[in-house]
């Protein structure tokens, strides 16, 4: 007797409430996340996340709500993403994502964009954001594209068929989370029409010559300051006039570029000083604030910690406590 053929279309719920409070972290981390790290938690938050997933062989759908917290893409797992992309809708709530140090891009509700999950790169997730998202297979979506992406992301927004994609992305994550309504049969079928809509979008945006996050001159003015002052954070006095020069243009010049991208020079400048911090307290078993603060720019101890309570949730202290005793303590 043989056995029946496996599914075409897997439809999995997970959520952090089907685990005891104490395991929720970890659980979450291996079964949602295995691609990036999942960051610890501020003392006293709790992780609430749910997460539908829709598989076939060719391609997968997901449609995520979670609390606040953030990820973090490294080394050692960006190898099991390299055959995939994935193109991602902010639904709710905002994603912060870090790829070069001192510059988030903030991702607002309707936000569309591919994503190369092979880059690093940090995301935060603020309370009660929902996105969804389709992960295609690496070659597929850059035949479609005609191209490598230049960076992180391809915008997505802008295209003419993206109304189209974000509609049926959001119809899907709604009829997955209502799955009585659907068949195992009707869930493939409008996944692939979703994976080939997908296809269609990334054609055409390729074929309109689609620009990535960060075009043109603004785009240079702004990676070039960002490498003078992580090369220069250290100094205390360094001031948008000394950045400016560090990446030859004018001071209005340099506004510009980072108004372009939502941000500030100097709110740029801290955020770098700042995780810069936060990697030497993660490092070291020793801790020293007051050295800790002079080194990463900071003039003096007292605003170096408001400073990082203010950003990270917790003062220098108790993040170092955090990490000496790893995520699930």
């Amino acid at each position: 007797m043989s056995s029946a053929p496996p599914p075409a279309c897997t439809l999995e719920r997970l959520s952090t409430h089907d685990v005891a409070p104490a395991l929720r972290f970890d659980a979450w981390r291996e079964r949602a996340h295995r691609l990036v790290e999942l960051q610890p938690l501020p003392r006293g938050a709790d992780l609430d996340a749910e997460l539908f997933t829709l598989r076939s062989s060719a391609c997968a759908f997901g449609a995520l709500r979670s609390s606040a917290y953030a990820t973090r893409a490294e080394p050692r797992r960006l190898a099991h993403a390299r055959d995939m992309m994935v193109v991602t809708l902010m639904q709710a709530g905002e994603v912060l994502v870090d790829a070069e140090p001192g510059a988030p891009r903030r991702i607002a509700p309707g936000g569309l964009g591919l994503y190369d999950p092979a880059r690093a790169a940090r995301y935060q997730w603020s309370a009660g954001s929902r996105e969804v998202f389709l992960a295609l297979p690496r070659q597929e979506a850059l035949a479609a594209l005609g191209r490598e992406p230049r960076g992180l992301a391809v915008a997505l927004e802008r295209c003419a068929l993206a109304p189209a994609l974000a509609s049926q992305l959001n119809h899907l994550a709604l009829l997955a989370r209502r799955t009585p309504v659907l068949d195992e049969v009707e869930r493939a079928s409008l996944l692939a029409g979703t994976h080939a809509l997908a296809l269609l979008v990334l054609r055409h945006v390729g074929h309109q010559g689609g620009r990535d996050d960060l075009p043109g001159l603004e785009a240079g003015r702004h990676a070039a300051a960002l490498r003078f002052m992580a090369r220069e954070a250290h100094r205390r006095d360094l001031d948008v006039a000394a950045i400016a020069r560090g990446a030859g243009c004018s001071r209005t010049r340099l506004y510009e570029a980072f108004a372009a991208q939502g941000a500030t020079v100097m709110g740029a400048l801290r955020e770098i000083r700042l995780q810069r911090a936060r990697g030497l307290i993660e490092q070291n078993r020793r801790l020293h604030v007051g050295a800790l603060a002079w080194c990463c720019g900071f003039v003096d101890q007292s605003s170096f910690s408001k400073l990082f309570k203010a950003r990270f949730g917790l003062s220098p202290s108790d993040w170092h406590r955090r990490a000496l005793a790893g995520p699930g303590e």
